[in-house]
């Protein structure tokens, strides 16, 4: 079986994994939001944990957005360059996805669930989101919604629906009602495991070059507001 190196950069909380056998063999996180200085230490640390290099492993995983621009920069620039120095192939899956299959592989799925709903914070009331079934598959176009009162209307109608994510918890109050489930989690490597090794069976392999995360929003810069002079 694969080992994979997995990378999970998209949101506060930093991330890695080691998948063995199709099975999370280490885990790595932190959440102070220093994604550029912890990551390649905590990819270290788990390789040594095994006794292993980056040569010893068959390819790196990393997810490729929506969420934050900086923190997926660092995530698909350390993979990019694990790849190039040990000659092993680019997978990637989206951090929705990886939301998704933490809460099916957690158990957090409600008995009866018509859809999964996961949610990427965004700025104010707005989470980057899809509509997937309890199974994983994706039935909507990923896209920025801003939420409101009538905001997945036609789901909750339908039965229970989990909403899943670091931008969860504030919709709770919005779309309170007896059909909608909430978890409050952050995306993390280890749900990363299905649709990596989907990926990887699949041969659905990234080009190491070119490959670019998926923003989904331009990034906009802005000017600080504090005197320099």
């Amino acid at each position: 079986m694969a080992r994979i190196i997995l990378i999970e950069t998209s949101t506060a909380m930093c991330s890695a994994a080691l998948a063995e056998d199709g099975k999370i063999s280490a885990y790595r996180e932190d959440a102070d939001r220093a994604h550029a200085a912890r990551l390649a230490p905590m990819v270290d640390d788990i390789l040594k944990e095994k006794g292993l290099t980056v040569k010893d492993c068959d390819a790196v995983g990393v997810c490729m957005g929506p969420g934050s621009y900086t923190g997926l920069r660092v995530g698909v620039s350390t993979a990019k360059g694990l790849c190039f120095g040990a000659s092993i192939p680019l997978l990637a899956t989206g951090s929705l996805d990886t939301l998704v299959w933490a809460a099916i592989d957690g158990n957090m799925v409600p008995e009866g669930c018509r859809y999964i709903v996961p949610m990427i914070d965004a700025r104010r009331m707005e989470v980057y989101t899809a509509v997937f079934t309890p199974d994983g598959k994706q039935i909507s176009a990923t896209e920025p919604k801003i939420i409101d009162a009538e905001s997945f209307a036609k789901e909750l109608a339908e039965g229970p629906v989990l909403f899943i994510g670091d931008g969860a918890k504030k919709c709770e109050e919005i779309l309170a009602g007896p059909n909608a489930h909430f978890a409050s989690v952050y995306p993390d490597a280890r749900g990363m495991l299905q649709p990596i090794m989907a990926e990887y069976n699949g041969k659905r392999f990234k080009d190491v070059a070119y490959f670019e995360p998926f923003y989904l929003k331009d990034f906009v810069a802005t000017v600080s507001r504090k005197k320099l002079f």
